[in-house]
């Protein structure tokens, strides 16, 4: 094993890459349960995603430590599951059906571009103040809908957004909110998936005390009759790919396709900065199979009955630990595998346990906006542009698609041919043809 993961040449031993990979697995535990949370509005079964997202989350980060023999974890990403359910489902009236074909799609279109060596071409041809400003763009839109769905911000008489007044659940929202800001604060190992665990307790105490007094009318979280249960397999296999392949859905297959990608890079480098593993010529090792396998894990999430999977910030936990292999990825990758038993336990948690979860990633996304170079206006009105359309149209494809046309047009106006390229124009081109068929 030390061997075939190549341990001594990287500096690391058995038991240093078994503690990062429980690391990483309990950095990104949360999305156990808040995927299907954030699924299960439109219409899939909760059980039948946390199935697909403990499928996908196993293999995805196993297959990157068997064939890329990185310490990168996998999961459904935050972000394209929300666009997923707040666009394409609810905002796009998709079939949720026709969404998982998109996701799929977008897939195979990722392994085209990756093994084609045009995906990192893409990547890199895209401008670093707009990767940063969707990034934080996306993340103030999960805070939105963490805000939203326990109705701490609603919509105003005569505004277009208001606070939503002191209840039972804006309360325990601000209670579980400061339960996780003090975890992650004193940076606590499963901080969020802790928090989680807590504010759920909270609220089945809180429900039983106010449903016997009586100022709760109805509990806000109960306990379960089951613990366990076989994995449900009513969302698995059930994409409707005919219906993702028409002309009115490549829009959405374009977004899925470049924040898919976004996410992907923008970890790689970061993580490989932060664990020394990067080649002679400053880019990360292993590059290109590690972006086969975030192809992969987006077309299993397709098939398999969940949105998008994408390579983890989260990794960088557990190679802070000292994993350096893909040991460390297959270890975290077998650590989900028990949780889609759990799926009558999990459906315990409530929005207000969850809500407080979606903030906090809010504020991890919107840290990419101290890398944007403020004082040069023409970098920096393109990406505010992108980074406030994607929460107030509740739209992360708006969003992209007026961040770049703003940043062409203006750049072409002040005859700033040399920060454009022919990939850049390409994409600006799709971006109108998008707006066209969705309007």
């Amino acid at each position: 094993m030390k061997e075939f993961f190549k341990m001594e040449e990287r500096g690391t031993d058995t038991r240093t890459e078994i503690i990062a990979g429980i690391t990483t697995f309990l950095t990104m535990a949360y999305i156990i349960i808040v995927n299907p949370m954030i699924l299960s509005e439109t219409g899939m079964d909760f059980s039948g995603v946390v199935f697909a997202t403990v499928l996908v989350s196993a293999l995805s980060s196993i297959l990157m430590g068997l064939y890329a023999n990185l310490p990168y974890a996998l999961a459904p990403g935050m972000g394209l599951n929300a666009f997923f359910t707040y666009t394409l489902v609810k905002g796009m009236h998709v079939p949720w059906q026709t969404a998982l074909g998109a996701v799929f799609v977008s897939g195979i279109i990722f392994i085209i571009l990756t093994i084609t060596k045009v995906r990192t071409w893409i990547v890199y041809a895209i401008p670093a103040s707009l990767r940063y400003a969707i990034a934080a763009g996306i993340g103030l839109f999960l805070a939105l809908i963490g805000l939203a769905k326990i109705g701490f911000v609603v919509q105003g008489n005569g505004t277009i957004l208001s606070f939503g007044g002191l209840n039972p659940q804006t309360i325990l929202f601000f209670v579980g909110l400061i339960i996780a800001a003090i975890l992650v604060s004193t940076r606590m190992k499963g901080a969020l998936l802790l928090s989680i665990v807590i504010n759920s307790i909270i609220a089945i105490i809180v429900s039983i005390i106010g449903v016997k007094a009586g100022w709760l009318k109805e509990p806000i979280a109960s306990i379960p009759k089951h613990v366990v249960a076989m994995p449900s397999l009513k969302v698995f296999l059930k994409l409707d790919v005919l219906g993702a392949l028409k002309w009115g859905m490549i829009g959405p297959v374009f977004t899925l396709l470049f924040t898919d990608m976004f996410d992907s890079i923008s970890t790689f480098l970061g993580v490989a900065q932060v664990g020394g593993l990067i080649d002679e010529n400053g880019q990360p090792i292993n590059v290109d199979k590690a972006l086969m396998v975030d192809a992969l894990g987006t077309t299993f999430s397709g098939l398999f009955g969940t949105s998008s999977a994408t390579t983890y910030i989260e990794s960088a936990a557990g190679v802070e630990e000292g994993g350096r292999t893909g040991l460390t990825a297959v270890v975290a990758g077998l650590l989900f595998l028990p949780f889609m038993f759990f799926s009558p336990l999990l459906s315990l948690v409530p929005a207000v346990a969850t809500s407080p979860v979606l903030v906090m990633v809010g504020v991890f996304m919107a840290q990419a906006l101290k890398n944007i170079d403020w004082k040069t206006m023409d970098e920096a009105i393109p990406a505010f542009v992108a980074f406030i359309l994607i929460p107030l149209t509740y739209s992360i494809t708006q969003g992209i698609i007026w961040g770049f046309l703003t940043y062409t047009l203006i750049k072409l106006f002040l005859g700033k041919w040399k920060d454009l390229n022919v990939m850049l124009i390409i994409i600006d081109i799709f971006a109108i043809i998008a707006l066209l068929l969705m309007f």
